[in-house]
């Protein structure tokens, strides 16, 4: 039971990623956050687009790492604690890169699964 409730956590935390960067923006309404505005890539002068582009790549790029670490959950693998740090990694460039006060709990959900890895916890998976 355990398995299926962080492979569930894994796949579900990874699915919210995309889901985030890639809500509509409604041209009547202020959004949480602008996924085309960055802090560090304004500072690097990339335009917007582009920056959003980076983004959504970069999410997708982890959704898809956390799903496969869910799997690897799932199947009893030896790996996914890796997978699910790297997961976690990009996660947290994501969140850093375009920081906004909104992503806050995201960051602490990938925070707390570095730690839950690095404590190998919890330990009936490992």
């Amino acid at each position: 039971m355990t398995a299926v409730l962080v492979a569930a956590f894994l796949i579900v935390h990874g699915l919210l990623h995309p889901g985030v960067w890639t809500a509509p923006q409604q041209p009547d309404k202020a959004a949480p956050f602008n996924p085309g505005h960055s802090w560090a890539m304004a500072a690097a002068h990339v335009p917007a687009a582009s920056t959003r582009s980076t983004a959504l790549a970069l999410a997708w790029y982890t959704a898809v790492v956390y799903a496969i670490a869910g799997a690897g959950v799932l199947a009893g693998s030896g790996w996914w604690p890796t997978a699910a740090l790297v997961a976690a990694a990009s996660g947290l460039a994501l969140k850093a890169i375009w920081f906004d006060p909104w992503l806050s709990v995201g960051v602490l959900l990938d925070v707390g699964l570095i730690a839950a890895v690095a404590c190998t916890w919890p330990a009936s998976l490992y």
